[in-house]
């Protein structure tokens, strides 16, 4: 592929790509899917970052969703998750190489053969597959001799030439879109946004928040993990989460460490009425219910607020629970606290989730900030004089943190900071900000194995009110 041809990879000005506009599922034969009558990892992985790509899925759709999904085995759904999670946390590297070798972008009725390249090259640069079984699945996959020819012969060349090409890339630089490049750099320094670069290429420990603070040592050391400063227990290798040990039992649940900071500057809550906005799936509902909170959880999604009382049931919590827009409901009185952690660009989970970095673009993160102002002054109406708002968001993109608490502390005068203390959360006096605020970045806690991006801010309301 000539620097004249278009590049693979989707445009790295974060303009998306056209969609089909019906949102149907592509079929058999079209572009960029190969026809299969057996499932296969690399061709449900092949469809998924299709789908993710070009259609803008969430990855998490892609795969469940599937009709086939659950007909592949145990082992090959997990070689389809590491597939597709390499395509898209090595992305920028993987097409660049590519565009050197292809001279001619395959379209039409060849655009699937797009993904069948990504795929044999994260499996030769990435994952050490061996080149014969790399390659020979991907030609299988291909239809026509000539395109079965590029693919070899392009596969070929990765393979012999992969350690020098991978030398000569800026690998922090590619797996980057230019739009979220640029903004980070301008928020945290290059030096930061190249450590939150290389942080997205790693697979992200399994966190885990106990029922009881007081056992983290013991379940730590059953668990073969290890206590983090903040209280959670940090697992290394993750395990399918429901063997492990203690999850039936209701002992504990799982939650980025960084998502367990909103609720724990709440502060003493035993017996106070609390309301967690935007709750599902339910990790900062069941801290809240935990600390001995009154809890009532808020949700649009009536099929997630399921999810949520299926956690609350296994802790054996309580809350109760209510399906409404946030940005409209009101309580019958108003109450001590209020979590509001809002929905976002999700940009700081891209550890996690490495379909967002490619998936986002400027224009969804102006059209969030809306929604954001709309929930936060909604939130600030249901607390009473003298309680707290806690505003949490897992975004590194400022317009939807810092600036949003800004402009809603132009037009509150009620409502001012309650800065966060540097020793408040044992280990996290690196993420306080000088306003008093947290910022968590994905390359912060390096010793620890990293950490989700987050900002938080706590917002007190004035008693005369």
């Amino acid at each position: 592929m000539n620097t004249s041809r278009p590049p693979l990879s989707p445009r790295r000005d974060g303009a998306p790509q056209s969609p089909r506009r019906d949102g149907a599922p592509q079929r058999p034969g079209r572009p960029g899917v190969t026809p299969q009558r057996t499932p296969t990892a690399r061709a449900m992985a092949q469809r998924a970052i299709y789908l993710i790509l070009d259609r803008h899925m969430p990855l998490e759709d892609t795969l469940t969703g599937a009709e086939d999904w659950m007909k592949l085995a145990p082992r090959d759904r997990a070689f389809c998750r590491l597939l597709v999670a390499t395509v898209l946390r090595r992305l920028g590297q993987i097409d660049d190489i590519l565009s050197q070798l292809v001279q001619r972008k395959p379209d039409g009725k060849d655009a699937y053969v797009e993904q069948i390249l990504r795929i044999a090259a994260a499996q030769l640069l990435f994952l050490e597959t061996p080149p014969h079984a790399a390659i020979d699945e991907a030609v299988k996959m291909t239809r026509g001799a000539g395109m079965k020819a590029m693919v070899n012969a392009v596969l070929r060349k990765i393979a012999t030439q992969r350690h020098a090409m991978l030398r000569a890339q800026d690998s922090e630089r590619l797996n980057l879109p230019d739009w979220l490049w640029r903004s980070w750099c301008e928020a945290y320094g290059e030096a930061n946004t190249r450590a939150i670069s290389r942080a997205h290429t790693f697979e992200p420990p399994l966190d885990i928040t106990m029922r009881d603070p007081g056992t983290v040592d013991i379940w730590a050391e059953r668990l073969k993990g290890r206590a983090l400063p903040n209280g959670s227990v940090r697992i290394g290798k993750p395990r399918p989460v429901p063997m492990l040990e203690g999850f039936a039992q209701g002992v504990w649940w799982v939650q980025d460490a960084a998502a367990t900071f909103p609720a724990l500057l709440l502060g003493d809550l035993k017996g106070k009425q609390a309301i967690d906005l935007a709750a599902a799936p339910g990790g900062k509902t069941l801290q809240l219910a935990a600390a001995g909170a009154q809890v009532t959880a808020l949700d649009q999604s009536r099929e997630r607020l399921e999810r949520l009382f299926e956690n609350l049931e296994r802790m054996n919590l309580s809350a109760d629970t209510d399906v409404a827009d946030a940005r409209y409901y009101r309580p019958k009185q108003q109450v001590d606290a209020v979590l509001l952690d809002t929905p976002c660009s999700a940009t700081g989970t891209a550890r996690r989730h490495p379909d967002v970095v490619w998936s986002k673009t400027p224009a969804a993160v102006a059209s969030l900030t809306q929604m954001q102002d709309a929930l936060l002054k909604n939130a600030a109406s249901m607390v009473k004089p003298g309680g707290k708002l806690v505003y949490a968001c897992c975004s590194l993109q400022p317009e939807e943190g810092p600036m949003r608490i800004e402009a809603f502390l132009r037009r509150h005068k009620e409502w001012r900071r309650q800065p966060v203390g540097p020793n408040e959360i044992p280990g996290t006096a690196q993420f306080v900000t000088p306003d008093g605020d947290m910022r968590t970045l994905p390359c912060h806690w390096p010793e620890n194995g990293g950490i989700d991006g987050f900002y938080i801010a706590r917002l007190t309301k004035a008693e005369d009110q």
